[in-house]
């Protein structure tokens, strides 16, 4: 079976982006998810990396000191004969925008700002497709579903909002499901190594139930005391 945790922990990023505050973000979110970064702040030092290392994927900001993204991505395509998937990080949502970041050989773009998980969930897909994976892209277990492209939750047809990490716990249960899964294996996922004290995945657990079970009179979500967690339809359905 594909879990998140194997692209996870085998994916090699670079982040190009010059905006500091932003690119710590972004670097500390992915590095918790479990992925292994690299960082460029300019066009020359990303040209550099890019070629000379092996990466899974480039996160790449448009405007950029030296050189910008667009003839980066350009270069890497032509020069370079790259075909590492390039998602582009810009401010810049107009139409033509989009239009001239794929003609230049990216192979996703992010408007900026945007959301972690969906960030996430767009690098996984980029180099699930690279590596020739499959996956679902909607999960769905009795009246609920989670659609992995729009990061939209919805059980009897009525819109769930989650937090990102609440959107993660429910991914994993749902692609796990109907297998338990153990609280270690959820802590390993989410956080990798820097696994945060136990009160917090029993916290991002609550919100979750309190989310997508309360409101509803079938409960979907099963604590197996000193086991683990797991999404099911009780067989009396």
């Amino acid at each position: 079976m594909y879990t998140t945790l194997k692209i996870h922990n085998n994916a090699k990023i670079l982040l190009v982006e010059d905006h500091k505050p932003l690119a710590q973000a972004v670097g500390a979110y992915l590095e918790s998810a479990g992925f292994i970064m690299d960082y460029a702040h300019d066009g020359l030092c990303a040209l550099h990396l890019a070629t000379t290392h092996r990466y899974d994927a480039i996160i790449l900001d448009i405007s950029l000191p030296g050189i910008d993204g667009l003839t980066i991505c350009l270069r890497l395509r032509q020069d370079a004969h790259l075909s590492t998937p390039i998602l582009m990080l810009t401010a810049r949502d107009q139409l033509q925008d989009k239009l001239a970041g794929f003609q230049h050989g990216a192979d996703d773009y992010l408007i900026k700002p945007f959301d972690m998980p969906e960030l996430e969930a767009r690098i996984v897909a980029l180099i699930r497709r690279e590596r020739g994976e499959m996956d679902e892209a909607v999960y769905k277990i009795h009246d609920l579903s989670f659609d992995t492209r729009t990061m939209q939750v919805m059980r009897n047809g009525q819109m769930i909002h989650l937090s990102p990490t609440c959107l993660r716990i429910l991914r994993i249960l749902m692609r796990e499901s109907p297998n338990l899964v153990t609280r270690e294996q959820l802590e390993q996922e989410l956080w990798g190594e820097l696994t945060p004290d136990s009160d917090t995945l029993r916290s991002h657990l609550y919100k979750l139930r309190k989310a997508i079970d309360k409101p509803f009179d079938l409960p979907l979500l099963e604590t197996q005391q000193g086991l683990g967690f797991r999404l099911i339809v009780p067989e009396s359905i």
